[in-house]
């Protein structure tokens, strides 16, 4: 199991990441150019079967053993009205998901997807990052720690989503601090929120830049300052993953907005990450053009919870099975291109 003992460490293995698996990506490459269909006629399906090739070491990558892994957390800054819900929302929710009644439950089970719920301290709400840090040291590596223990080695692909009132706001701020522009660049109107709750937002997140900006130095410490409990455990899943070589299925604007500090610290380090899709939050679009990301669906969705890359792991399982399922030309007795 990964496990970061401290920030050096963490920034350890953010430094020190595996590759994909050169042979393997030969090999699917070669079975993709020989497989009964003109070149490139599967487009996207094609990238996907290669990549998940590479990451998985193996010619025919499988998609047998999905996990999904989504994190809840609660933040100081919902008392400042940014969202449309109350805080404790995030609790019941988190119920909602262990009754299965919730999106995910539906989308985690139409896929395949073994479902874990990972609630972080919702007794406990993170600092109020317009005047002070979202968590102490401690309280950033228990979460980081929380993000490591919930990937799995045995999995073929992990899909990471979030659940927490508020949780746009912290995103907001991690995406401005690390891709610069103003609060009102990033900020939307995340689960609904009128005007007058939109002008608060972006004035939280503008007193969490000119407070926690000059600190930030560091993925740690941009993810102690301005994110929360969840947030900062995809990024520590997503972190683990990549150690494991297991590829990963990012979800929506929060679950991209922790991904952005570990990406300022090495630009390499989403190599191993598929965009699921792209919601109908703005701040979202921007990341994934900053990403280089295209993400595999375009659906309108802003629910949260893993629920695009749920979606989208319909994609890939169909990618593979194409893969690894068609007949070669040989095979077929089918004449190649000349």
């Amino acid at each position: 199991m990964i496990r970061f003992e401290d920030p050096a460490s963490f920034a350890q293995a953010l430094a020190e990441l595996p590759e994909p698996d050169a042979p393997a990506l030969d090999a699917a490459r070669a079975r993709q150019a020989d497989l009964t269909k003109p070149a490139g006629s599967l487009g996207r399906l094609e990238d996907i079967a290669v990549f998940m090739a590479g990451w998985q070491r193996r010619e025919r990558p499988r998609a047998d053993r999905i996990r999904a892994a989504i994190f809840a957390g609660n933040h100081g800054v919902a008392t400042r009205g940014v969202s449309a819900y109350p805080p404790e929302v995030t609790a019941q929710m988190v119920a909602n998901f262990h009754a299965g009644g919730a999106a995910i439950n539906a989308l985690t089970a139409a896929c395949g997807a073994e479902l874990a719920i990972v609630a972080l301290d919702l007794d406990r709400p993170t600092g109020d990052i317009a005047c002070r840090p979202a968590m102490s040291e401690a309280e950033c590596l228990a979460a980081l720690n929380a993000g490591a223990a919930a990937v799995s080695d045995e999995s073929d692909l992990a899909l990471l989503g979030e659940m927490g009132i508020g949780n746009t706001t912290p995103a907001a701020a991690l995406a401005a601090q690390v891709f610069g522009g103003s609060a009102q660049d990033w900020v939307g109107r995340g689960t609904g929120l009128d005007e007058a709750g939109l002008a608060r937002k972006a004035e939280a997140v503008t007193a969490a830049l000119a407070l926690h900006g000059p600190y930030c130095n560091g993925a740690f410490e941009t993810l102690r300052r301005l994110g929360g409990r969840e947030i900062a455990a995809m990024a520590g899943a997503a972190l683990a993953a990549r150690h494991l070589r297991v590829p990963v299925l990012l979800d929506g604007f929060i679950t991209c907005a922790a991904m952005a500090p570990l990406l300022a610290d090495n630009p390499r380090f989403l190599a191993h990450c598929l965009a699921g899709h792209c919601s109908a939050e703005a701040g979202h679009v921007r990341l994934l053009e900053r990403f280089g990301l295209d993400p595999l669906l375009h659906l309108g969705m802003r629910l949260g919870e893993g629920s695009g890359a749920a979606v989208a792991a319909q994609i890939v399982r169909s990618a593979l099975a194409a893969h690894g399922g068609m007949a070669t030309f040989a095979e077929a007795a089918v004449a190649g291109a000349a």
